[in-house]
């Protein structure tokens, strides 16, 4: 019996928060043995020549003159300050907890798009907004027990993510997003090499780690792409909150390989923070009007 579509788009946005919660874990695994930017430098490496040889194929390059505008500039560091950020995070959290606390972008979306694009915010969804950044706060528990630098790192991750986001809407359509992907690529990489000796210095890089952040590179294109796919096949309104898997999915990527579990505290704010965002979606949905805040991703794509 053939799938519905819904079915399909269903599949695809699961699939695309299992491979950026690989992704994850894989970048994780290798922490212990180099620094933010060394990881940085490496994955970026990847992703570049990936992004570059299918730019391309598809004839989406473009001379960088034309794509070194503002917004673009904006976009490329807040990427950067998103990957150092929640890479460190993920060296000192839980990666459910660093999960966790990412489920709150599209909130955090939401209130920068009506803040700097005027975008009308109702009353109902400022007070969902409001109602998860409560959520976030249960996760963190602010105080001498439960707030570290860590979470402090994984806030500022969303926030810069966030940006991101929100400087891509001021992009124009003349310049491809695959060329807006490779001028990030390569301009994290760069960035990446450049704070690997302020980290701590370039460590040897075994076999092992090399491939770990070369299939981490792989999952998060393929997760891109199914996310695509996702809200090309299925009705956006079915589709968005399946993003919510990706909290599943690295609460058993953190049990089973980093004998990590997420404690009451954690799975409780991330209960109202997600139940936040699909109350959010559900305004939107219910408005008739493309949820982009929904469609955002947490994870760099370098």
């Amino acid at each position: 019996m053939p799938r519905s579509r819904n079915t399909q788009g269903a599949i695809y946005m699961s699939s695309a928060m299992a491979g950026f919660s690989c992704s994850d874990a894989l970048s994780k695994s290798v922490i212990a043995y180099m620094n933010a930017g060394q990881i940085m430098c490496l994955r970026g490496l990847f992703t570049s020549i990936f992004v570059y040889v299918i730019a391309r194929r598809m004839d989406a390059l473009r001379p960088w003159g034309l794509v070194l505008k503002p917004m673009i500039i904006v976009r490329v560091i807040c990427e950067i300050l998103a990957a150092v950020t929640y890479i460190t995070a993920l060296g000192m959290m839980p990666i459910a907890n660093a999960s966790a606390i990412l489920q709150s972008l599209p909130l955090v979306v939401t209130f920068g798009a009506a803040l700097f694009f005027r975008e009308p915010v109702g009353w109902r969804r400022w007070s969902a907004i409001l109602v998860g950044l409560i959520g976030v706060l249960i996760i963190i528990r602010p105080g001498p027990e439960g707030f570290t630098a860590a979470a402090l790192l994984c806030v500022g991750s969303v926030l810069t993510t966030a940006g991101r986001d929100l400087a891509t809407r001021g992009i124009g359509p003349e310049i491809p997003s695959l060329m807006i992907t490779v001028v990030t690529a390569v301009s994290v990489t760069i960035v990446g090499a450049l704070l690997t000796p302020l980290l701590g210095g370039w460590e040897p890089v075994s076999l092992s780690s090399l491939s770990h952040l070369l299939l981490a590179a792989i999952l998060v294109l393929i997760g891109y792409q199914s996310v695509i796919m996702a809200m090309r096949t299925g009705e956006i309104s079915f589709v968005a909150p399946f993003r919510y898997t990706s909290l599943i999915f690295s609460t058993l990527l953190g049990f089973v390989f980093f004998a990590e579990f997420p404690d009451l505290w954690t799975l409780e704010g991330a209960a109202v923070v997600i139940a936040s965002g699909l109350y959010t979606f559900y305004r939107e949905a219910k408005r008739h009007v493309p949820p982009v805040a929904q469609e955002s991703e947490p994870r760099t794509p370098v």
